[in-house]
């Protein structure tokens, strides 16, 4: 991002907070020219105290007038408490639009194929926008006060003699365009001692939690170099900043005291154009209360409060800045629609990290539109991978995958977002009111679609338990099934016609899970279930196994009698108790499919998956938490 481009970002960003609050602005405009009266009527009351009042022997006159000058003063006082108001109410806001910008972008970041989590870059970037609320504040303070002394100063000179504008303007007109070509020096040195302090920060804790490798390595010198070198950085760009401190105290100078100068220099001469010692004093009082004290304000407060915004909010956009996504001469970014939802994912291959046996290859798997597959395999054979593939979470590293005939780099976000909403095993259940977790997927869904989703999912005693939809929830009242009917009703609700369970509804009893699945099945579109039992493979149309990088497609009689893997997790599944072609316990046997094993069941090792005569050694996720869906793209 250029600094052109930064510079039109800030500005567009702080005329959006004014554009969108007309009426504040309009309320603060009004109740500023109230809070200018002193500032317009100081001069002209104490020249005419002075001249029809005090100079005459009339002294009740001149402290009448002095009075009234007095009630301005109340005015501007009740005037400046409703010009906070008004400014609180244009801040604010502009402060929860940065704070959204922020999260969203680090979000976005975050989520993206082989990326971590930027907790501290998050950190940082909320820390920038308190800095940038309150100097933006600041800022529109100064400026509000520098504009209502300054425009009460003119019309206040006009209307004791228009003579006395020679004298004040073209100083003035000189000290700001002095101050103001200065303002891009001092911003870029200021955002460097910023940048080296940052640099500062970051070293000195990594030397902190590495001191015993420092030292053991004998690498004291070379790291104290490193350090001492953003030391120096800092310092430097300190001195280079203090040096336009010389600058503002000379536009202060010319602008504020200059005028007065001037007034008194050509007393005698004003005085022989007929102008009373009044008139001189108003003026007077115009040019140090009025012009130099607005001056001296600006120029301090743009000088501190005014770069640290800029700085503040480059280093916000910088952070913030999302590149457009390369696209070849005369190419449009990517927006294509999908003609249907069957997925197609030919030569897939992907592997985590420099892994040397990716943990998928040379992938073939074609599900046409409404299909219902279940995905079996030993625990860490790729499943959960082969479902953040599906799910765009991951990019494969070889092959293509399609949905409803376009590639999935080609869709628009806002389209992928739309066609597809995935389960993971871990619920996330967010601080809210129900029907905001319900509904998460789908805002505008009724009570109807609601009560029909709710009891479709058998949902109803919990929605009850928690207080209704309008209750409020967060994940720590919940159970890890009530989480899971949480979120499988967020997914029911979505409007994606493609649906994948990657062990979503492991926590729930098997009576509940089979009441999801059917109503899942009976949903219109695709899904796609990683089953963890062998009634959720039952219920499906057809049976992925995976075993390794052999994969075998088929019917659960199918199976059976061409995958030694299936018939073993069918046995293991069922307990060690045989099934026939038909899915069904043979010869009579205790059956434990679809339900919960008994009591008396061998209790599942630690650190395994399953019970009976195999097991499974889970391995790590690499894919980590993922959540229900994406949230739709503005």
């Amino acid at each position: 991002m250029t600094a052109a481009q930064r510079r039109r970002e800030i500005g567009r960003l702080l005329r959006a907070s004014l554009r969108g609050r007309r009426a504040d602005v309009i309320g603060l405009a009004v109740w500023s020219l109230i809070q200018a009266a002193p500032a317009i009527l100081s001069g002209l009351l104490i020249a005419r105290a002075i001249d029809e009042g005090f100079l005459a022997g009339d002294t009740s006159t001149g402290f009448a007038w002095l009075a009234l000058f007095a009630a301005s003063v109340v005015a501007g006082a009740v005037a400046t408490r409703h010009t906070y108001l008004r400014l609180a109410a244009i801040v604010e806001p502009f402060r929860d639009e940065l704070v959204t910008r922020t999260v969203n972008a680090a979000l976005q970041r975050s989520t993206k194929p082989g990326a971590r989590a930027e907790t501290a870059g998050i950190a940082r970037l909320t820390q920038q926008v308190e800095i940038a609320r309150e100097a933006y504040a600041s800022a529109l303070l100064v400026v509000q006060a520098f504009l209502v002394s300054m425009v009460g100063a003119v019309i206040g000179l006009a209307a004791l003699a228009p003579v006395f504008l020679l004298f004040v303007l073209p100083p003035v007109t000189v000290a700001l365009c002095l101050f103001f070509a200065a303002l891009p020096g001092m911003a870029k040195r200021q955002r460097g001692s910023i940048i080296a302090d940052e640099q500062i920060a970051e070293t000195a804790g990594t030397v902190t939690g590495s001191l015993r490798d420092i030292v053991a390595c004998g690498a004291e010198e070379r790291v104290a170099d490193a350090v001492g070198e953003h030391i120096d950085g800092q310092a430097s760009a300190t001195t280079q900043l203090a040096r336009f401190t010389a600058i503002r105290t000379l536009a202060v100078a010319i602008g504020g005291w200059l005028p007065m100068l001037l007034i008194l220099g050509f007393g005698s001469w004003l005085l022989d154009q007929g102008l009373t010692i009044g008139a001189i004093l108003g003026a007077l009082t115009y040019a140090s209360h009025g012009v130099r004290a607005a001056l001296s304000t600006l120029v301090r407060g743009l000088g501190n409060t005014g770069l640290w915004l800029f700085v503040s909010m480059a280093r916000i956009v910088e952070a913030t800045h999302e590149p457009e996504p390369p696209t070849a001469a005369g190419e449009h970014a990517p927006s294509r629609n999908p003609d249907g939802h069957d997925l197609f994912l030919g030569g897939v291959t992907f592997g985590y990290g420099r892994s040397p046996e990716p943990v998928i290859r040379d992938f073939d798997l074609v599900v046409p539109e409404g299909d219902h597959l279940a995905i079996v395999g030993p625990s860490g054979v790729g499943k959960s991978t082969l479902a953040g593939l599906i799910c765009g979470l991951i990019v494969p590293q070889a092959g293509e995958l399609r949905l409803g005939g376009v590639a999935m780099n080609e869709l628009h976000p806002r389209v992928a977002a739309q066609a597809r909403v995935l389960i993971p095993q871990e619920a996330y259940v967010f601080a809210g009111t129900l029907r905001e977790n319900l509904a998460y997927l789908r805002p505008e869904a009724t009570i109807a679609q609601l009560d029909s989703t709710v009891d479709a999912l058998g949902m109803r005693s919990l929605a009850v338990r928690l207080g209704g939809y309008d209750a409020q929830i967060d994940g720590s009242m919940l159970s890890a099934g009530e989480a899971q009917l949480i979120t499988l009703v967020r997914a029911y609700l979505s409007p994606a016609p493609l649906v994948v369970l990657d062990e979503a509804a492991c926590h729930l009893d098997a009576a509940s899970e089979a009441r999801v699945e059917r109503a899942f099945a009976a949903r219109p579109g695709t899904l796609l279930v990683i089953a963890h039992r062998i009634s959720s493979a039952l219920r499906a149309q057809r049976i992925l196994v995976l075993d390794g990088t052999k994969l075998t497609l088929g019917t659960h009689d199918d199976l059976l009698s061409r995958s030694a893997l299936y018939r073993d997790l069918v046995g293991h599944w069922g307990g060690g108790t045989p099934l026939g072609a038909n899915g069904r316990i043979a010869n009579g046997a205790a059956s434990s499919v679809g339900a919960h094993a008994p009591a008396a069941a061998p209790a599942i090792v630690p650190g395994t998956v399953g019970h009976g005569r195999i097991r499974f050694r889970k391995k790590a996720d690499p894919l980590g938490p993922f959540y229900v869906g994406t949230k739709p793209v503005d």
